[in-house]
């Protein structure tokens, strides 16, 4: 199968962004009460009276949304071999009904596997902003991707 990206394609200070992706109330409770069902998720009443002032997403959602953002902007055209994990997550400001949430990833660092020549790693960093340009969310992990060259430096 071939590919639009291998890890021969990414490189440090390489930067992806996505168009927005807009987040209806529904949709906010609807996962909410699936994956996260605490009150500020669920419930519009009891959410003002929170500490938020009103229906907030779950981090969960924001981080699903990035994923998903993730995959449309590159991952789906890229031999990826999955990911060992990621290293940080962390939700800086709520998302509310209606934010239009966009994303930025910066490849961090490139590296060849030492053990196994047909693949290399990428570390980045993804963020996800809202409307108003303001960070909502940031994770940081690696990716592993089939190499185009094997053994090539």
């Amino acid at each position: 199968m071939s590919y639009k990206y291998y890890w021969e394609d990414f490189y440090p200070g390489q930067v992806r962004e996505s168009g927005g992706y807009s987040l209806a109330e529904q949709e906010i409770i609807e996962f909410a009460r699936k994956y996260d069902p605490q009150p500020f998720h669920t419930d519009k009443d009891k959410a003002e009276q929170s500490y938020f002032g009103g229906l907030i997403a779950s981090g969960w959602q924001t981080a699903s949304l990035c994923m998903r953002m993730i995959c449309d902007v590159y991952l789906l055209e890229a031999a990826s071999l999955g990911s060992p994990g990621v290293d940080e997550v962390r939700w800086v400001k709520p998302v509310r009904p209606g934010d239009t949430l966009h994303l930025k990833t910066t490849v961090l660092e490139t590296r060849a596997s030492t053990s196994r020549p047909d693949m290399g790693t990428v570390r980045s960093r993804s963020e996800v902003y809202n409307q108003n340009g303001e960070l909502v969310m940031h994770m940081s992990g690696v990716g592993m991707f089939r190499r185009r060259s094997p053994g090539a430096d």
